[in-house]
């Protein structure tokens, strides 16, 4: 039996969502990166046979998420930006529940750095 995974997004599609979230803010455009891409290929490649959801603890900023049947990275970020009510910018912190993931797309290098503003 083989497995395909069809629901994929061209690095286009992945970097416009990113991107529109950027412009809301004032925070330039990402671009691809191909180190960046390698990295966390291999380091996906390495979580396959467990599946195990653990960040790398490298040198890039990460978000993770699990999806099921037609999940696309592009509705990975979409799922994260859905944070974006809980950060208040004026303490920069987040209110009633989790922002980090909404904070770590709106900021480069790596985000949610103590004592920093993501943008």
């Amino acid at each position: 039996m083989i497995s395909t995974c069809l629901a994929q997004n061209t690095p286009e599609d992945f970097l416009k969502e990113h991107n529109q979230a950027r412009q809301e803010v004032g925070v330039g455009p990402l671009s691809w990166n191909k180190t960046l891409e390698d990295y966390a290929q291999n380091y996906a490649n390495g979580k396959i046979k467990g599946c195990q959801m653990e960040h790398s603890n490298g040198p890039y900023g990460e978000n993770l998420a699990e999806g099921y049947e037609e999940m696309k990275g592009s509705d990975a970020v979409k799922f994260w930006l859905t944070e974006k009510p809980n950060y208040n910018y004026d303490s920069n912190s987040c209110v009633n529940d989790d922002c980090g993931h909404y904070t770590q797309i709106v900021y480069y290098p790596p985000g949610n750095v103590i004592g920093q503003r993501p943008y």
